[in-house]
């Protein structure tokens, strides 16, 4: 019997029980009370309320604009939905950086506020003072190294990362740090495979990977790209299981027509 499916509740734990045995983590991102339970519901091992929600749910350019407030706001609505999941929240761009006592604060608030099991931070070494500060309190955290989309106007494009040997070896010895401070598992975003399957084997906690080939213990994506609500958003990585923007449209042009029409309510939808 698999860990995924012997399991009640997923903890930190499991992932690494999980990376032990072999078996692939599932993680998405969700928003809000809605679709996190239905995700949940589905078997979903890690949930991620991500700060993609600046674009996904806000419509921002990058993820830098949302807040904390507003990240506390989307978690504590998928943690109410949330039954089985581990639920990781990101903290958002300007809570944590170079200031960890700052950063110790931002993780305090969005586990007493929402009820979340952990959080995820973007970076290596130059984290590594809040990552410490924030595991002494008790607290999970998740790694991010790769692209590492609050550090977007730094590398000023979206592309790859780790092609050249200085950053692939800059990656190695992050990951290695990460772990070796605490951190629990680590998402490894758009970087080559190879390099992606080398971290994932030289590293007892388990990876994460989106855009980083078929070698890391898990994946992850955000779910409006998965579903197809967000059809302008076309990388390589992304394979979509639905095409809800077609299908919402569709149902919606439907509804108006209806409506136009006074087919809607019918006799029998009315008191």
């Amino acid at each position: 019997m698999s860990v995924h499916t012997e399991i009640k509740k997923i903890t930190t734990h499991t992932l690494l029980e999980m990376k032990r045995k072999g078996e692939k983590i599932s993680m998405l991102t969700a928003y809000d009370y809605s679709l996190a339970k239905i995700i949940d519901t589905a078997g979903m091992d890690v949930i991620l309320v991500g700060d993609s929600a600046s674009n996904v749910m806000a419509g921002h350019e990058t993820t830098l604009p949302i807040t904390l407030d507003q990240m506390i706001y989307h978690a504590a609505s998928v943690v109410r939905a949330v039954h089985r999941a581990l639920v990781v929240v990101d903290l958002p761009f300007g809570s944590y950086q170079g200031n960890s006592k700052e950063a110790l604060n931002s993780a305090i608030r969005i586990m007493k506020e929402t009820g979340a099991h952990a959080v995820k931070m973007e970076g290596g070494r130059e984290i590594k003072e809040a990552v410490e500060r924030i595991l002494t309190a008790g607290i999970p955290v998740m790694g991010h190294l790769g692209l590492t989309p609050q550090s977007i106007y730094k590398f000023g494009t979206y592309v790859v990362r780790a092609k050249e040997e200085q950053e692939a070896i800059r990656l190695q010895e992050d990951a290695l740090l990460l772990e070796d401070i605490g951190c629990f598992s680590i998402v490894l975003e758009k970087i080559p495979a190879k390099l992606a399957t080398e971290v994932s084997a030289s590293l007892k906690i388990p990876t994460i990977g989106i855009g980083a080939g078929n070698g890391t213990d898990g994946q992850v994506l955000v779910l409006h790209d998965m579903l197809g609500i967000n059809k302008d958003f076309n990388p390589r990585f992304l394979r979509r299981y639905m095409n809800l923007f077609e299908e919402i449209q569709n149902a919606t042009e439907q509804y108006i027509k209806d409506v136009k029409s006074k087919d809607f309510p019918n006799e029998k939808e009315q008191y």
